[in-house]
C-alpha cells in the first residue's frame, strides 16, 4: 500500500495524541505505579517527579508505526530499529525502577548496536564536503558500535533539564522528516515525524515546570533512535552523516566536549556531575525556562541548516560547518561569562 498524504497525516496525529494522553495519565498516576526521580547530585530539580515518560513517547511512536506495518507499509530497517529499542528501553526502565549495573546496561546497548548493524545500519564511510573516505570492514564495525553506544549514553547525559531532551528530539527529527520528504523517502519521513510528534506530545507535560520526566528508558531510546535514523538516512542517500550531526549538534557537542573536559581533569566520568553547559547556566542562576528558551532557537537553527546542507555546494557546506563551530565557541564563552558574573554577585 502506498504511503499517501491522508495515511501520513493520520499516523502523525495518532503519534501526538497517543503520547499526550499517555503522558498526562502517567504524570497523574506514575508516582504510584512506576519509577520516581528523587533529586541527587546531578539533578536540577528539588522535588520527586515521575520518570516514566519514555513509555508515552515509545507508545506514541510504536502504535502508529505498528498499524502502518500491519497495512503493509514498513521497511526492514524499521524492524531492526524496533528490535534494538527493546533491550535498551527494557534495561533502562529496570534501572529507573532500581539499580542496574553499568555492565548490564552496556551489554544491552552493545546488543542493540549489533542488531542495528545486522540490519545494515552501519557507519561505512566518512563523507565530508568534497571528500569521502570508505572504511575497511572491521573499522566500520568498530566505529558503528562506538557511535551507536555513545549516542545512547550521550542523550541520557543531556536529559537533565525540563523540556530539553524532548525539545531536541522535536527539532532534530523534524529536520529528518523534511529531508526525507525532499529526498523522496516518504516512509523515512513519516517515521521521523512520528518520533518528533511523540516527543512533542510528551513535551506538553515536560515543559518547565515539568510534571513528568523521560527517565532513562526514554532518553536512552531517543539516543538509539538518533543513531539509527542518522545511519538509515545516510544509507538511503538522503543526507551525509554530518548533516545529521548538525541537526543534533547542540547535544552532540555539549556532551562530547564535557566528556573530554572531564577526562582532561582526571574525573571519574561514570559518576554524576553537573558540568554540562545547560546545567552550569541553571547553577549560575538562570531558570529552567530561560535556559530552555535560549536553547530552542539554537536547536531550530541547527535543524534548519541541516535541512539546507545537502543541497549546498561543498564550499558553502564548509562555510556552514565553520560558522557553527564559531557559534558554539561563542556559546561556551557565554556560559563562562554568566558563571563569572554569578560568582561576583550583584554589583
Amino acid at each position: 500500500m502506498p504511503l499517501d498524504t491522508p495515511i501520513s497525516a493520520a499516523a502523525a496525529f495518532a503519534s501526538f495524541l497517543l503520547s499526550v494522553s499517555a503522558t498526562r495519565w502517567l504524570a497523574l498516576h506514575g508516582a504510584r505505579l512506576g519509577p520516581v526521580d528523587h533529586p541527587n547530585a546531578r539533578s536540577l530539580h528539588s522535588t520527586p517527579v515521575p520518570r516514566s515518560g519514555g513509555l508515552a513517547v515509545l507508545l506514541g511512536l510504536g502504535g502508529p508505526l505498528s498499524v502502518l506495518a500491519a497495512l503493509g507499509i514498513s521497511a526492514p530497517e524499521l524492524g531492526w530499529i524496533a528490535a534494538a529499542v527493546l533491550p535498551v528501553a527494557g534495561i533502562a526502565y529496570l534501572d529507573d525502577l532500581g539499580e542496574v549495573s553499568r555492565g548490564l546496561r552496556l551489554i544491552a546497548q552493545i546488543g542493540a548496536a549489533l542488531l542495528l548493524m545486522s540490519g545494515g545500519l552501519r557507519w561505512t564511510l566518512l563523507e565530508l564536503p568534497g571528500w569521502v573516505v570508505v572504511f575497511p570492514g572491521w573499522v566500520a564495525v568498530v566505529l558503528s558500535l562506538v557511535y551507536i553506544v555513545w549516542l545512547i549514553n550521550l542523550y541520557n547525559f543531556m536529559d537533565g533539564m525540563d523540556g530539553f531532551a524532548a525539545g531536541m528530539a522535536l527539532f532534530g527529527f523534524s529536520a529528518f522528516a523534511v529531508l526525507g520528504w525532499s529526498g523522496g523517502e516518504s516512509l523515512f519521513a513519516i517515521a521521523s515525524v512520528c518520533v518528533a510528534l511523540a516527543a512533542a506530545g510528551f513535551l506538553t507535560s515536560n515543559f518547565p515546570p515539568a510534571r513528568i520526566f523521560l527517565g532513562d528508558s526514554g532518553s536512552s531510546s531517543l539516543g538509539l533512535l538518533v543513531a539509527a535514523f542518522s545511519l538509515w538516512g545516510s544509507h538511503l542517500g538522503i543526507f551525509p552523516l554530518w548533516s545529521a550531526w548538525l541537526a543534533f549538534s547542540p547535544f552532540i557537542l555539549d556532551a562530547t566536549w564535557t566528556l573530554l573536559a572531564r577526562l582532561g581533569r582526571g574525573e571519574r566520568i561514570w559518576e554524576p556531575h553537573r558540568s554540562h553547559h545547560y546545567q552550569r547556566l541553571v547553577l549560575a542562576g538562570w531558570s529552567h525556562r530561560r535556559t530552555l528558551l535560549r536553547a530552542y532557537p539554537i536547536m531550530a537553527a541547527t535543524a534548519a541548516c541541516a535541512v539546507a546542507s545537502p543541497s549546498l555546494p561543498p564550499r558553502e557546506q564548509w562555510l556552514l560547518i565553520v560558522a557553527w563551530a564559531m557559534i558554539f565557541a561563542l556559546v561556551h564563552l557565554k556560559v563562562r561569562l554568566v558563571e563569572r558574573a554569578a560568582s561576583m554577585g550583584p554589583s
